[in-house]
């Protein structure tokens, strides 16, 4: 067997292979061999039958068998001789499949098109300048989340002395109907509670059940934007009608220390839980600052490292990613199945360079680990699962069945490695403390690795 190596791109091979015609009769006589003593065909009596007839016959069963025989082998060896690590499966094709011959006359031609990871060259990874700006905590950010345990811990109180008004939670029996669609199934639920004036409640929910009681009946029109957040709704126009149920009034709680011990046993004082508060906030956002600052310096290190990615594994990552969008909207409320297949294809190309970015610093992450001789002890596998366990409310045999199952716990070995790196390049970053600039946006915290308990507010909340 012959083989030669053609570099298409960094991240592409090409190799051409010639099968040794001797090889190839051997194998096309011993396949037809086989068939000529097994098959049954009119006018020869069984294992009788003239190879030549076999062949034409069993033509293509028998270039089949013979290709399945020698072919992957042949890829398989021609990519083991040139050391290469490859990604998914070889893309082989015949170099004349029309007029192959398989009597050992002439050898077979074929070509393996393979992917696979680019060589890394690390350039520089620890002199990079980065900024950590943190968020200052106000008084108003203090009394904001207050209001917020406060609304949280609101009554909902019958309204009977008159009709109801803005502010009102009003709670309706619901029944749609798509007045440009009228095939399509209606719209029927029960004990919806709209509140009047809410935000993000229609307008004309709140015209239209603005002034109604108990057991009153409103029909009316909405007509939603084509930008609306429900896909299922947006553009539509529905006939509603709409059988009031109950009329409420939110009473909120005196803000004193009683309301503040009802929160939990730790706040023993009104002044205390603000305390609190400020402190989770403070935390939160040195925390985002943190994650801004190593946001920052992990796209200085990908900016400064360009390198081609395996294309494969960029539709993967940005499946990886669809998915995530999928699971945002169901979280939101709207279902994903309601947006067409076109939608989500321009989603998927939208991902993309994303995608590219994310495998590029995965890679450089595991260069850097790889000269750094960075290594992952059991124990910090076992607290990693741990820490999962508490965030999932699972324990931590339960986490790591699941992952033993799904083959995962190397990869938590994998990103705790990539983990450790990003650590070393931001220890070795010269990072400077700024000032906050109010346009910045939020950092968006990384739960796999940044894990957090819950915040104050929100402990409190569910205390509730």
């Amino acid at each position: 067997m012959k083989t030669e190596l053609i570099e298409i791109s960094p991240t592409r091979r090409e190799i051409k292979i010639e099968l040794d015609a001797d090889k190839v009769r051997e194998a096309n006589d011993r396949i037809s061999d086989r068939y000529a003593k097994m098959a049954n065909v009119p006018g020869f009596r069984r294992g009788n039958t003239p190879v030549s007839v076999i062949r034409t016959r069993y033509r293509n069963e028998i270039r089949g068998e013979v290709l399945q025989e020698l072919v992957p082998t042949a890829v398989q060896a021609a990519i083991q001789e040139h050391q290469l690590l490859v990604i998914g499966e070889p893309d082989v094709h015949l170099e004349n499949d029309e007029g192959l011959k398989l009597d050992g006359t002439e050898p077979v031609h074929l070509h393996a098109h393979v992917e696979i990871l680019p060589a890394v060259e690390l350039g520089e990874y620890k002199n990079f300048e980065a900024a950590r700006r943190t968020r200052p905590v106000t008084e108003e950010d203090v009394e904001r989340v207050i209001e917020g345990l406060r609304e949280a811990s609101a009554a909902l109180q019958p309204v009977e002395d008159r009709p109801s008004q803005t502010g009102d939670t009003v709670t309706v029996d619901v029944h749609g109907v798509f007045v440009d669609e009228p095939e399509a199934e209606p719209i029927n639920v029960t004990e919806v509670d709209v509140v009047l004036g809410g935000e993000g409640v229609q307008q004309e929910f709140t015209d239209n059940l603005t002034g109604v009681q108990v057991d009153d009946e409103k029909k009316f029109t909405v007509p939603y934007p084509a930008d609306f957040t429900s896909p299922g709704l947006a553009g539509k126009t529905i006939d509603y009608t709409a059988k009031v149920t109950a009329v409420r009034i939110k009473e909120l709680p005196e803000l004193d220390d009683e309301w503040a011990k009802s929160l939990g046993e730790e706040y023993e004082s009104l002044d205390l839980l603000r305390e609190k508060v400020r402190e989770d906030l403070t935390s939160r956002s040195r925390h985002e600052a943190e994650n801004r600052m190593r946001g920052e310096v992990m796209n200085k290190l990908v900016d400064a490292h360009q390198f081609e990615v395996p294309e494969s594994l960029i539709e993967y990552q940005a499946d990886q990613l669809l998915e995530s969008v999928a699971r945002d909207m169901m979280m939101r409320g709207v279902d994903p199945r309601m947006q067409q297949a076109e939608w989500w294809e321009g989603v998927r190309e939208q991902l993309k360079p994303q995608a590219t970015r994310d495998l590029r610093g995965s890679m450089l992450l595991e260069s850097i680990a790889d000269r750094e001789q960075i290594e992952v002890s059991d124990e910090e596998i076992a607290a990693e699962i741990s820490s999962i366990a508490a965030q999932s409310r699972r324990t931590a045999d339960e986490v790591r069945d699941a992952l033993t199952k799904q083959g995962g716990e190397r990869s938590i070995a994998d990103r705790l490695r990539n983990r450790k790196a990003l650590d070393l390049v931001v220890e070795n970053a010269r990072v400077t403390d700024e000032e906050w600039k109010d346009e910045e946006p939020a950092a968006e915290s990384d739960e796999s690795d940044n894990p957090e308990s819950e915040s104050t507010a929100e402990a409190a909340s569910s205390d509730s």
